[in-house]
Order: C-alpha cells, then structure tokens, then sequence
C-alpha cells in the first residue's frame, strides 16, 4: 500500500543519545511533528482546529518496532498510510527509511476529541471525507 504522505526529518544531536543512536522518544517526538504535518498538508492544522474550532486528534494507541538503529545527521523519511477511518478514530500505518533501509514502523490509532468536553466526537464530514479519500481501492 502506497503512503499518503512522506516527509524527511534529520536526525539532529539532541535526538541521540552519547553514542550517536537515535533515542527512541526522540523518535516519538520526531513521529508527533509528522502527525502535525500531516494535518496541516491536509488542509486542517493544529492551531485552527485547536484554538478555533476547539477539537483535537489525540493518540489512544500506538506500537513501534525498531528493526535498525538510525545516527546523528541522517535524514529519515516517514512515509504515513491511512488504513482505516471510523466515526471517531483513524489507524495510520508508518514506515521509517533511510534511503531504502527501513529502520522502523509504528501503528497508531488517532481519536476526534472535543478539547473543552475531554470526550469523543465524530470526525467533521469534511474532514472524514478527506480522511477516506487517502483509503486504498480495493482491487
């Protein structure tokens, strides 16, 4: 399956530890900062659905698996696939690359949220609309 969305990030200093090995919650941190882009090349981002229209896109679950160590000054590539949309969640699949090596994937389930409530809410038809619209046909 095709990502939806692909974007590189460098790995700086502070995102490894002394021997120059990425540091998994460097990865984590590295991994919100694509989540973020991605929702602002959709077209909804974080500073308008949050302080405007008041929801946001929490992660209620998430898994990774660290096949390769990445170091200081590579460039990754997150390559993001949405594989399912429901009322109020999504799964998105991940894939980190180093040129062609894939160093590590991630699962992760995102939620619709009312900020102010801390309760769920449908995703906004537009939104669930663009959502699904990254869904691969079936062949």
């Amino acid at each position: 399956m095709p990502a939806c969305f692909s974007t590189d990030r460098m790995l700086n200093f502070g995102d490894c530890d002394i021997s120059g090995t990425a540091y998994y919650p460097s990865y984590l941190n590295l991994l919100n900062g694509v989540i973020e882009e991605f929702w602002t090349w959709m077209g909804y981002p974080w500073h308008e659905i949050i302080w405007k229209e008041r929801w946001g896109t929490p992660t209620v679950h998430l898994t990774c698996d660290f096949s390769k160590p990445s170091f200081f000054g590579e460039r990754l590539t997150f390559e993001l696939t949405v594989t399912r949309v429901g009322r109020s969640s999504m799964t998105i699949e991940h894939i980190v690359r180093c040129g062609e090596q894939q160093r590590w994937s991630g699962h992760q389930v995102l939620a619709a949220s009312r900020l102010d409530e801390h309760t769920s809410m449908a995703w906004p038809d537009p939104v669930k609309a663009k959502l699904e619209s990254f869904l691969a046909v079936p062949a």
